[in-house]
């Protein structure tokens, strides 16, 4: 899963339109970043970054960003995260997050209590029996308040994942900026909200990305400004997987009844590398890093790790069940954040059905602010994944 193209189709390389006859640009002119399957990763593959030197010519739009912290930002008033909540269950806690952050779980608290007080009293109230004005009136405002309650459960998730980069002192990057410089300070808090285990393959997941400038925080490249989105939202994906992973390694490991042979390095991860045919093809690993691109740097070899080697261990069942995002509301983050962060991009579908990235802008990026962005955005989905489940235990939206 060690990032990935996330795009329509549910994370497959390319984006397709909805309807395969109509070559023109889509309706909205664009699509997000990412549209996430919430079923599963049934094609879940590693793209190319697509850094290119800085000297070629090309007759793309170009800028400078960089991954920059709210410190960066003009004035007190600088957004503390990407995206502005719109409901009113969001604006005020996006008011507690920046007045008294310490407070915004008892708010949560407050708020899943009414979510749920007005959910039971829905679902007693009797639906009108006969067909009439009043039950089509009757079932759409139904629907209105079941839109306005998951838009408030949405928001909530997201202050929750904002207040939780708070606590560990963390800034989110607000947006790219014209500058190319990078805070390693800002890493090194990203690097120890992980465990040990889980870092490691977070540093294999860098590698893949990065290749042997992996180190380097201070040359530049270009890059596809949508293809630094899709690594973005790839990566918040395979930080969510990871910590779902890791928060069961380190429960059986307290437990030891960890499976044989997982300190070994040479154990079978490097067999289902190398085609063993036992390893599914969803397996966002082992898929990822078998169509790395062994050019320009990339597709460096993995380190083994126990945690990676436990992965190996997984049956095909579980592993889907794994690399499943289990919420709606999940997805929507993902997109939305990531969105709110790099802008919609302009997509247009050549008639062969492929992506025309012929007015796809091209930014200039170091890599030092990759790797920050990329850091973030694993620790963006270990988080997501942890309030995911603490609101579920109050305010249950989580499907069995």
């Amino acid at each position: 899963m060690e990032t990935a193209t996330a795009l329509r189709s549910s994370f497959s390389t390319c984006v397709r339109p909805s309807n395969t006859t109509d070559h023109r640009r889509s309706r909205s002119g664009s699509v997000a970043f990412v549209t996430v399957s919430n079923k599963g990763f049934p094609s879940f593959s590693y793209p190319r970054v697509g850094l290119k030197s800085i000297s070629s010519r090309s007759y793309k739009k170009r800028s400078t960003i960089k991954a920059s912290s709210s410190s960066d930002s003009a004035g007190p008033t600088a957004p503390i995260a990407p995206l502005q909540l719109e409901s009113p269950i969001g604006q005020f806690l996006s008011q507690i997050l920046v007045s008294h952050p310490h407070l915004v779980p008892a708010a949560v608290e407050q708020q899943l209590e009414q979510l749920q007080t007005d959910r039971d009293a829905q679902e007693q109230n009797e639906e009108p029996s006969t067909e009439s004005t009043d039950l089509v009136l009757y079932r759409r405002i139904a629907e209105v308040k079941a839109n306005e309650r998951k838009q408030a459960l949405e928001e909530i998730l997201y202050a929750l994942v904002v207040q939780k980069f708070m606590d560990a002192n963390v800034s989110l990057v607000p947006s790219v900026t014209p500058s190319p410089s990078t805070e390693p300070t800002q890493d090194e808090k990203l690097e120890l909200l992980h465990s040990p285990e889980a870092l490691e393959m977070i540093q294999n997941h860098l590698a893949l990305i990065l290749g042997n400038r992996v180190s380097d925080s201070s040359s530049l490249a270009e890059i596809s400004k949508l293809r630094v989105g899709q690594v973005y939202a790839a990566s918040v994906m395979y930080g969510y997987f990871l910590k779902r992973v890791d928060q069961r390694f380190q429960l059986e490991k307290t437990t030891k009844i960890l499976p044989e042979g997982i300190d070994r390095e040479n154990s079978n991860i490097q067999q289902q590398a190398s085609g063993d045919e036992r390893v599914p093809s969803t397996h966002p690993e082992v898929t990822s890093w078998s169509e790395v691109p062994n050019a320009g740097g990339f597709g460096q070899p993995l380190k083994a790790s126990r945690l990676r080697n436990y992965v190996m261990s997984f049956d095909a069942e579980s592993l889907q069940r794994y690399a499943t995002i289990r919420s709606k509301e999940a997805v929507s983050i993902i997109e939305k954040h990531t969105e709110a962060l790099f802008g919609r991009p302009e997509i247009v579908i050549t008639p062969e059905g492929r992506v025309d990235s012929s007015k796809d802008e091209v930014i200039k990026i170091s890599f030092g602010g990759l790797r920050r962005l990329v850091l973030e955005a694993v620790t963006f989905g270990s988080f997501l994944w942890d309030v995911e489940s603490y609101v579920d235990s109050r305010y249950h939206f989580v499907a069995a």
